[in-house]
């Protein structure tokens, strides 16, 4: 046989393989967002941990970030060999409710698909970790 049609077949079966992994391919349902979120306060430069649907306050600043949900997760299952990593990219509702102004940022548990953090109201806002499930982000406002 053919190595290089060997080579190319045993990378499509992997490439099937690393996506079959994704909460998308999995059939598992995205969690759906509280009707009325919890707010906790953080200092800045500080890290917090957010559940979805959950926001932080920013002490000192006009600034609150919510975790909207997750868009994509292509990360390894427990319990599952892949060949890459993958990603996770989480949505963020960004706001300055003194100004009444927001926008929305999605946020990348690694570099390759994105941006891992975003600047608005004079802060910078970066994605330190996701949990397992995808329930919980830990954010970095500073």
């Amino acid at each position: 046989m053919d190595p290089q049609r060997i080579a190319a077949g045993l990378f499509a079966i992997a490439v099937v393989a690393v996506g079959a992994g994704s909460s998308v391919a999995a059939g598992q349902p995205v969690p759906a967002r509280p009707s009325a979120p919890s707010t906790v306060s953080t200092a800045p430069q500080g890290d917090v941990t957010l559940h979805v649907g959950q926001e932080a306050a920013i002490q000192g600043k006009d600034l609150t970030v919510r975790y909207l949900r997750v868009v994509s997760d292509s990360r390894c299952r427990p319990n599952m060999t892949c060949i890459w990593q993958g990603e996770a990219t989480l949505a963020f509702l960004l706001s300055e409710p003194g100004r009444g102004e927001s926008t929305t940022a999605e946020l990348h548990s690694g570099p390759r698909t994105g941006p891992q953090a975003t600047s608005f109201a004079a802060s910078r806002v970066e994605l330190v970790s996701v949990s397992e499930d995808g329930l919980e982000a830990t954010i970095r406002v500073g």
